[in-house]
């Protein structure tokens, strides 16, 4: 048996060794992806097969090892592989559309404008809340980010960060007395500009 040869990388593969499974994945996924566009006319779709077959040879070779490779090369094995793989994605693909089908029809859409402008608006004021929260020191940032807007109990605050409950007191406290302050000079200073 040739070193590097098909039959030498599938005893390999038979043992367990999944470099033979790269080494011939370096040999064939291009063989694979071609003969899986020609099945499905997807290139996107025959990605997917190149790593099912792959995935699906793997398996088999760790449950159920096939015998001995018959010929020099394992091309014809993966492509039947590969084969079976796309029946399995048009079947799945058929099974989807015809639920699909089964579904009623979809009544008149909604006028989402109104979800499209709370959102923009929530963005918008989230955005002047984290520009006023940067300008905290971090360990205060920190600190606002677990206990208000995580809903952390002081303790697990604490925990969290290291240090001793009455530290996370003390910095809610300083934040708390600072950060109208600094929403109110964001807010200000976007007005202005």
């Amino acid at each position: 048996m040739a070193a590097g040869s098909d039959q030498e990388l599938w005893e390999r593969l038979r043992v367990g060794d999944h470099f033979a499974l790269g080494e011939l994945f370096d040999r064939y996924a291009d063989d694979v992806r071609a003969f899986a566009f020609r099945r499905t006319a997807s290139w996107s779709t025959a990605d997917d097969v190149v790593q099912s077959t792959f995935l699906s040879t793997w398996r088999r070779f760790q449950r159920n090892p096939p015998g001995p490779l018959t010929g020099f090369s394992a091309r014809g094995w993966l492509l039947m592989v590969a084969g079976n793989e796309c029946k399995s994605i048009y079947r799945t693909a058929s099974r989807v559309r015809r639920l699909l089908d089964r579904l009623p029809d979809p009544g008149p859409d909604s006028d989402h404008a109104p979800e499209v402008a709370r959102r923009l608006d929530d963005e918008r004021q989230m955005s002047a809340v984290r520009r006023a929260v940067a300008k905290l020191p971090r360990h205060e940032r920190e600190t606002l980010e677990l206990v208000v807007w995580s809903g952390l109990t002081m303790t697990e605050a604490a925990d969290a960060l290291g240090v001793p409950v009455g530290t996370v007191k003390a910095r809610l406290h300083r934040t708390r007395r600072r950060f109208p302050d600094l929403l109110t000079r964001v807010a200000l200073n976007e007005e202005l500009s």
